[in-house]
């Protein structure tokens, strides 16, 4: 499963920081079983290039699987490697973007201002991070999408979930990136599960 479909299915990518190899495809089912079809790695997990391989494996068809935090060209290498499809950044590096194309792979850039924006679409990336968001805020985000391309998907991360996602859609939010509500290390597989089944809830019920 690639992003577009992913995302289609369910607007939320599950930001799992801090997994272990050996917990990730538990969590993973969890996850799938409520409804979300996106999983990011960040690679500040441990051994996160094992922990992507042992999802794109088990999740394959099922889910769309990547990495966050992918700051060098020579990461975007190794989550290809380990099966990964999505390259989810904090920052705009048109060098990360295009590596990231060049594989076919799926590139989210992270974006704070509109010239970050369009350098991170210029280079070829169609779904733009707006990080942090809670620090920027709906107002912040409504201003840029009058100005952004029809075809970019806004994902709204940092700060944002279950009870404030039908505000950032209205702002024009087109997806979320979810971390601590969903995931934090050390949490049970049965705690995922409920934490999954009222974000993708409330993924649903917000208006695209």
């Amino acid at each position: 499963m690639r992003l577009q479909e992913a995302l289609a299915e369910c607007p939320v990518v599950a930001i799992v920081r801090g997994i272990t190899p050996d917990e990730a495809v538990a969590h993973a089912e969890a996850l799938f079983a409520a409804g979300v079809r996106g999983i990011e790695v960040p690679l500040n997990s441990p051994e996160p290039f094992e922990s992507i391989r042992r999802l794109a494996e088990a999740m394959a068809g099922r889910m769309a699987v990547g990495a966050g935090t992918v700051l060098r060209p020579q990461d975007v290498n190794a989550v290809q490697e380990a099966g990964g499809t999505i390259i989810v950044a904090p920052n705009t590096n048109v060098t990360v973007i295009r590596r990231a194309l060049e594989l076919d792979l799926d590139p989210a850039p992270g974006f704070a201002t509109a010239t970050e924006a369009f350098a991170a679409y210029e280079a070829g990336a169609r779904h733009l991070k707006l990080f942090p968001a809670a620090t920027y805020g709906l107002v912040h985000l409504r201003q840029l999408s009058a100005v952004l391309p029809p075809d970019v998907v806004v994902w709204a991360v940092g700060g944002v979930g279950a009870e404030t996602m039908a505000e950032w859609r209205a702002a024009g939010a087109g997806a979320f990136g979810i971390g601590g509500e969903l995931f934090r290390p050390g949490q049970s597989v049965e705690e995922t599960a409920q934490k999954a089944a009222k974000v993708a809830a409330a993924a649903r019920s917000s208006p695209a």
